[in-house]
């Protein structure tokens, strides 16, 4: 067991150095924050760490920057602050670097209940590197380390590494949110509810083997949606049209049938259209999917069949979406597995990434006990991967 903020008693006169998951969707041409999802996830660490007498230094990453100043422009924390001021309704300070005589003097200056955002961590090289000296740096600003950015805990970038290790002998924690994926998803690893149903969707299947692999080890029933759909179809040798098919990997979409005989449950029927378009006409078709067609959707059988598993679940969790959901005429599927996980009286947990983004879109993300705010993250945790920002964390003793 990990320590978190909550196992901290005296706050009062600390600099609290926070690394949340401030990466948010920008739109590159006006610069707004089109999804502001994952500030707001780290809104009750941050006011916790205020109204127990600290100041909170935020410090988070911010795209893919490509050390282009002009072209880099847009990936800048100063929306991101302004947000964060609005939402916390607090003084917020903003930084123009990240390490540095500037920063130090900002930091300096700080009062308890303020707040101050560094710039982009990706624009400093040494955050990708790894880099021991700029983690030092990073570490200096700080007198508490808190880890609230679940979403990056797969990575070993110097915020979540090397920094942590840079304040060993200070205090070493995570947040809410980061304790609660914790919570969560370490039951569902060690002692879930049953029947325990997985739904696994999205494009491909050689993008999630390991995963499936580790879902097929512990679900009851596995629901196979999505383009990866096809593939499975197609390894059993029926026709998938002109759907998206992954056919050097029919071998090993065999290999996963073989080992999930009994649990993993395909689609019996399937929306398609002549061309992918949202305007284009749709066909139901049973079994397979006929030439000049290309699938974009789960059936309504298969939504029936999906739904009745997910009523009779004690345990449901869901990563990857069924059909081409941003597209409003094949959203059916991905809108029904949302609907039903929310009638469910068992835990939901939703998978963050794609599938975070449509059950929100569909209004019905507080219907879910937990939405993940990782994607590969959650991903790597579900299967058993070690997360090496974790290890620097302070542990329960």
């Amino acid at each position: 067991m990990k320590k978190s903020l909550r196992d901290l008693k005296d706050l009062t006169g600390k600099r609290v150095l926070i690394r949340v998951d401030f990466n948010v969707p920008i739109d590159k041409k006006t610069g707004a924050i089109t999804n502001d999802r994952r500030i707001q996830a780290a809104l009750p660490t941050i006011r916790h760490v205020l109204a127990n007498g600290a100041c909170a230094i935020v410090m988070s990453h911010l795209g893919r920057p490509k050390g282009d100043a002009q072209a880099d422009a847009f990936l800048k924390m100063d929306r991101v602050a302004e947000r964060l001021r609005e939402l916390l309704n607090v003084p917020v300070k903003k930084a123009d670097a990240v390490v540095g005589p500037e920063v130090a003097s900002l930091v300096g200056a700080l009062k308890p209940g303020e707040v101050l955002v560094l710039e982009n961590l990706r624009f400093h090289p040494g955050e990708k590197d790894g880099d021991e000296e700029f983690a030092r740096q990073l570490a200096q600003l700080g007198d508490v380390y808190v880890n609230d950015a679940f979403g990056t805990c797969h990575r070993k970038d110097a915020s979540m590494y090397a920094v942590p290790k840079a304040m060993r002998g200070k205090p070493r924690v995570v947040g809410f949110l980061v304790a609660k994926e914790l919570e969560v998803l370490g039951k569902l690893l060690s002692a879930p509810d049953r029947p325990l149903v997985g739904v696994m969707g999205g494009a491909k299947v050689s993008d999630k083997i390991e995963f499936i692999k580790s879902l097929l080890k512990r679900v009851d029933k596995l629901l196979i949606g999505g383009a990866m759909t096809y593939t499975f179809l197609a390894a059993q040798g029926k026709s998938v049209g002109n759907s998206l098919c992954e056919n050097d990997k029919l071998d090993l979409a065999r290999e996963l049938l073989e080992l999930g005989a009994g649990k993993m449950v395909l689609p019996v029927d399937h929306v398609a259209v002549e061309r992918v378009d949202p305007t284009a006409a749709t066909r139901v078709f049973q079994a397979e999917i006929p030439a000049g067609w290309a699938g974009v959707d789960i059936g309504p059988e298969t939504i029936a069949l999906y739904e009745k598993e997910i009523s009779q679940a004690k345990t449901v969790v869901w990563n990857g979406p069924m059909g081409r959901f941003e597209d409003e005429p094949f959203s059916r599927g991905t809108r029904a597995i949302a609907e039903a996980m929310a009638k469910c009286g068992g835990v939901t947990i939703v998978g963050g990434g794609e599938t975070a983004d449509a059950v929100e879109r569909f209004g019905l993300d507080e219907k879910m006990t937990h939405v993940s705010t990782g994607g590969g993250a959650f991903l790597e945790f579900i299967q058993g991967v070690p997360f090496p920002a974790l290890e620097e964390i302070d542990a329960i003793e």
